[in-house]
């Protein structure tokens, strides 16, 4: 028999895990991306990779809602017992996906000549950076279905087929890395070209357990019902704000890239190193957030405040444990994974010049991620669209007053953007969260 003092924590961590390998599975990815390019000759390959990334996270992430508002759509569908409305939502979330991944394609040569006019850099990083673009925004419809999928399978409390899904795509993303980079000398076209592939395979295979494990099928649904656009409306409607957070939190991180490419091939290499870094703490802190989201959901909704208060506590709690771990570990071991990362000695001393910012940035950023997940949980998407706008505008005026302390004030700054994130998301979950109902 379980201690009742240990069930919030079972709670949490029976969500938090499976999300967890997830979660790491994907910086781990982009981990490989920059070790198997960082040991080529020169260090504009690195570079290119940034910017192409970034600009991606722009498109892709920006896109998130997709996934979110699935979630949301789908678990409630699930709590009122509607089969026929959940198989809805996946595929109008399927179709919405295509059409925006279509369009990306349609207009993927006009956004190039745009954001490539725009940034500063080398010759040779924005060169290998539009051929990745080229390849890579093939990819769009799949890597959009894919996070339908992956809202769908959390919606219905199944983690696990996330799981596989994730981890089946970055496996194949690794071999392909491999081949075409290494074997084929392919450089950052071929990291292209391995992304592009792996995401149209991990879309069959989620299809596939779509098909097989949940026996859902076309055939069953009606055009009239499948292509309704008002519910078509509504299912974009209802993620124009966590659309527009997601934009603003991209913004403070394109900023940050960008204004490292100003200061020369290296020092953006270098902060490419240790962005990956960051990225792997804050996927990981985001299994816990997604652990959040569905509790909080339950709770704050259900008006059962003492469950609720355990719950915060609780996620909270194993939240700042994992912050200190990873702030240790990259304290003990930063030195030896930045070697892992990259060979061009340049770039691993001015990577290392910068690393105490990589240490202090877990426990200054755990608040942000931990937020994220109660706010969606709670559905203040509106408060979380404003508090990321305050958060912005903040670390666009400190990037500022700090510009003569060049990539030290710029590592400054993005802390001073997590920390602003922390306290205007604390100040209205104090206000609204914690009298819920």
């Amino acid at each position: 028999m379980i201690n009742r003092k240990f069930v919030p924590h079972r709670r949490v961590l029976s969500i938090a895990l499976p999300m967890l390998l997830v979660g790491i599975s994907t910086p781990l990815l982009g981990m490989v991306d920059t070790a198997v390019v960082g040991h080529l000759a020169e260090p504009f390959y690195l570079g290119a990779i940034a910017i192409g990334a970034m600009i991606f996270n722009f498109l892709f992430w920006g896109m998130g809602f997709l996934r979110m508002g699935t979630t949301g759509l789908t678990a409630r569908a699930v709590g009122e017992r509607d089969p026929a409305e959940t198989t809805l939502i996946l595929f109008r979330g399927l179709l919405l996906a295509l059409l925006l991944g279509l369009t990306l394609i349609l207009f993927g040569s006009v956004i190039s000549q745009i954001v490539f006019f725009f940034i500063e850099t080398s010759g040779d990083v924005l060169f290998h950076a539009q051929r990745y673009f080229e390849i890579r925004i093939w990819a769009a419809p799949a890597t959009l279905g894919s996070y339908v999928l992956l809202g769908w399978f959390l919606g219905q409390g199944k983690p696990r087929f996330n799981l596989v899904l994730v981890v089946a795509v970055n496996l194949l993303n690794i071999i392909l890395d491999i081949v075409f980079v290494i074997w084929l000398d392919m450089s950052s076209a071929g990291v292209a070209w391995a992304t592009l592939i792996a995401e149209y395979l991990g879309l069959f295979i989620g299809l596939y357990i779509v098909r097989h494990s949940f026996k859902v099928s076309i055939r069953n649904l009606q055009p009239s019902i499948l292509f309704n656009l008002p519910a078509l409306k509504r299912y974009l409607t209802v993620n124009v704000n966590v659309f527009l957070r997601t934009i603003f939190l991209l913004l403070g991180f394109a900023v940050f890239t960008l204004q490292g490419a100003k200061y020369g091939e290296v020092m953006l290499a270098a902060n490419v190193i240790l962005m990956n870094l960051q990225t792997l703490m804050a996927y990981m802190l985001d299994s816990l957030a997604h652990a959040a989201e569905v509790l909080v959901g339950k709770y704050y909704h259900g008006n059962k405040r003492q469950k609720l208060r355990e719950l915060l506590i609780v996620s909270g709690q194993w939240s700042f444990i994992v912050a200190i771990i990873f702030a240790a570990l990259y304290a003990i071991a930063g030195e030896y994974v930045i070697a892992m990362l990259t060979s061009i000695s340049d770039v691993k001393e001015m990577a290392l010049k910068f690393l105490p910012w990589l240490i202090l940035s877990p426990l200054v950023s755990v608040w942000s991620y931990w937020f994220d997940g109660v706010f969606i949980g709670a559905n203040l998407m509106k408060q979380m669209r404003n508090t990321m706008l305050i958060s912005l505008l903040i670390f666009l005026a400190s990037w500022q007053l700090l510009l003569p302390f060049e990539n030290h004030g710029l590592w400054a700054a993005l802390m001073i953007f997590m920390l602003a994130r922390g306290i205007t998301m604390g100040l209205v979950a104090y206000q609204q969260i914690r009298k819920p109902g």
